[in-house]
């Protein structure tokens, strides 16, 4: 017995012993720890601070006028509440007279006194004022501004030559790079807060070039338009809005990529303006309905559902139901790719575009024209053209033909000229008439109503309700579970939607 705590300590010793071995073993094999952050960025912000400006701006709004800016959130925003609490009593008719004043931040790009901020920081100013680091004010004229991307560039002119910063590359950053953000939160001046890259590409449904750098550094109101610094001190994003119910940060703030700001700022420092490429196109997102009705292996690219009139596309190079996955070099994954790729592209130059027509891959080359000039006539309704009336005051509808058979929950009669007023469709227009859909069929999922008319069913042209019938069976036949339609509305403009074949 006297023998046991020996026993027992020889037991507790060797088991120790082991555990250490194991736990050099651990160390000798482990990577080392990386540093926690960068130790200081107080040189890094020292070289930069003087380059980063306070913005002010002054706007006079009547009686009852309704100008005063007010921040925007996508519609059926569950923050639409908090703004509409936060202007309540401020606009609208019987309001004050009043000027209105705000504050936000921009950087010094060029000596000569070329400042970058947000558009939303300066519209519809009366005065603006820059407030440099060493408490200069200057006045600043508006250069130009782009709403589709919040970017606005101001000239001031200094007595000497200003600090600037350089714009880098925003390509090359990764996730989880460090960044630094400097700007005048809460009008409070010059701060500095540090981050990282939370993530990149990010859609918040701002503007159609929606590709944002998303950052856990601090953004608060008031930073809108300062810049977001790499480790190099150079700058890779503009900041431009936050995720947040208050207006302080919880930790997500986005930033404009210098990838998609360089060419804005410099095109407004050079015209004043924006003068993008324009396809000439409408386009839609390629489903995975539509994939698999197309028989796709996945889907990816964007679907052509329309030509406008008078643009680029003059001999039917791309056409509607065509599907385009590369342009000009670039892959097209889905829409909003070719529509950056369009408008960072100059006005008249020839590029390739990779189309799939009927299965088939083609390319095709296009000239493009200014995407300004494209949205004059985008704007005018198909319907607008002439002889495209409906049915004049007063006069009876046409004798209704006999409608066929459902065919997807649609009933479908021949387009002739008494439809044609009967429904007001667009002299333009051709295919087969739905004159009637059943309620929860699967074209009524798709919101197919009596009026369009189907031009093409799986990418043949339709012109009889028998070619619809046949077509939908056809695709059964050969294994297809969805059916792609390409609809008209009553003035012609097309959309293509997939319809299950039950």
């Amino acid at each position: 017995m006297s023998k046991r705590p020996d026993f027992f300590r020889s037991v507790v010793l060797t088991a120790a012993a082991a555990l250490l071995l194991s736990n050099t073993a651990l160390a000798d094999t482990a990577k080392p720890w990386p540093p926690s952050g960068p130790p200081s960025v107080a040189d890094l912000a020292e070289g930069v601070l003087d380059a980063v400006v306070n913005i002010s701006i002054s706007q006079s709004v009547g009686e009852g006028v309704d100008n005063a800016p007010m921040p925007q959130v996508p519609e059926g925003s569950p923050h639409q509440e908090f703004f509409d609490e936060f202007f309540k009593g401020q606009r609208g008719p019987g309001a004050r007279p009043r000027t209105v004043n705000s504050l936000g931040s921009g950087f010094i790009i060029d000596p000569t006194g070329y400042i970058v901020t947000n558009n939303h920081v300066i519209q519809d100013a009366t005065e603006i004022e820059v407030n440099l680091s060493d408490g200069t004010t200057l006045k600043a004229k508006q250069v130009g501004t782009d709403a589709k991307t919040d970017l606005a560039l101001l000239k001031v002119e200094p007595t000497k030559p200003l600090k600037a910063v350089t714009l880098g590359d925003s390509r090359r950053i990764r996730i989880g790079d460090w960044v630094m953000v400097v700007g005048n939160p809460f009008g409070l001046g010059v701060s500095v807060s540090v981050g990282v890259v939370s993530a990149r590409g990010r859609n918040i449904n701002a503007g159609p070039y929606d590709n944002f750098i998303q950052t856990d550094a601090a953004i608060n109101r008031g930073n809108s338009g300062g810049p977001l610094f790499n480790m190099q001190g150079e700058v890779i994003g503009i900041n431009t809005a936050i995720l947040s119910q208050t207006g302080m940060s919880v930790g997500i703030g986005f930033a404009v990529p210098t990838e998609l700001a360089v060419n804005v700022v410099n095109q407004l420092k050079e015209f004043g303006e924006t003068r993008r490429g324009w396809l000439g196109v409408r386009i839609q997102p390629v489903s995975d309905d539509i994939a698999e009705s197309l028989k796709m292996e996945r889907p990816h690219g964007a679907l052509v559902s329309g030509i406008i009139d008078g643009g680029p596309i003059k001999s039917g190079e791309i056409k509607a139901g065509d599907i385009i996955t590369r342009f000009d070099g670039t892959d097209i994954v889905e829409i909003r790719d070719l529509m950056r790729a369009v408008g960072e592209s100059p006005v008249g130059k020839a590029v390739d575009v990779v189309i799939i027509r009927e299965g088939e891959e083609q390319t095709v080359r296009i000239t493009l024209g200014r995407l300004e000039d494209g949205e004059q006539l985008a704007n005018v309704s198909p319907g607008e053209r002439p002889n495209g009336e409906g049915a004049k005051p007063g006069e009876p509808p046409a004798a209704q033909l006999p409608a066929s058979d459902v065919v997807l929950g649609m009933k479908l009669a021949l387009l002739d000229e008494g439809q044609r007023r009967s429904f007001g469709i667009a002299e333009n227009v051709e295919g087969v008439l739905v004159t009637e859909v059943k309620p929860n069929s699967p074209a009524a999922e798709r919101l197919v109503e009596a009026g369009d008319v189907i031009v093409e069913l799986g990418q043949e042209a339709m012109s009889k309700p028998e070619d619809v019938a046949a077509r939908v069976e056809a695709l059964k036949s050969d294994g297809r579970r969805n059916a792609l339609l390409m609809i008209a509305n009553k003035s012609g403009e097309l959309r293509f939607v997939t319809v299950r074949m039950e």
